[in-house]
């Protein structure tokens, strides 16, 4: 069994969500928000930053992904987000972790079925995904459905002892 943390990078939202996979069963783990506080920019990463170690701390991946950010109109909006996805990478490699990325619509085709999915489309088959789990919210739901997502492409697999995570 490998357990992966799946991260929906956002500065004022970031959705985390955990589930343990053995080969193509997943149970679901914990989800949860982390809401940014501050009102500068450094304090609000800084949060950001705190709030995913004790995450980590208290779940302990074996295997994380974060969704790719797209470029969107709003060239500062845009790396902001940037900023935010760094702290969604950073974590994982400060606890010794490869990060898979993924790219929204291959998210929402692999969860959903379909790429262009909206998000009740997504939190209804995270739910049918993982039967039972109290979900956090939409990021949450996305944060779930980026884990389910590695571990479908991702490879997370236990040989022996040891995480192997193929690119």
């Amino acid at each position: 069994m490998v357990r992966v943390i799946g991260i929906d990078p956002g500065l004022r939202n970031l959705g985390w969500g955990v589930i343990d996979v053995a080969g193509s069963r997943f149970r679901h783990v914990a989800n949860g928000v982390c809401r940014s506080e501050g009102a500068a920019l450094p304090d609000r990463l800084l949060s950001l930053h705190s709030q995913l170690t004790e995450i980590f701390r208290q779940w302990l991946p074996e295997a994380a992904a974060v969704e790719q950010t797209f470029v969107n109109k709003d060239g500062a909006g845009t790396l902001k987000l940037g900023q935010a996805r760094g702290i969604a990478m950073l974590v994982p490699a400060q606890a010794g972790l490869s990060v898979g990325e993924y790219a929204p619509n291959r998210i929402k085709k692999t969860v959903v079925g379909v790429g262009h999915a909206d998000k009740k489309q997504v939190l209804h088959m995270v739910q049918m995904q993982l039967p039972g789990a109290q979900i956090a919210g939409p990021d949450a739901a996305d944060a779930l459905a980026i884990a389910i997502c590695h571990a479908h492409y991702g490879g997370a697999e236990i040989s022996g002892r040891v995480l192997k995570v193929r690119a």
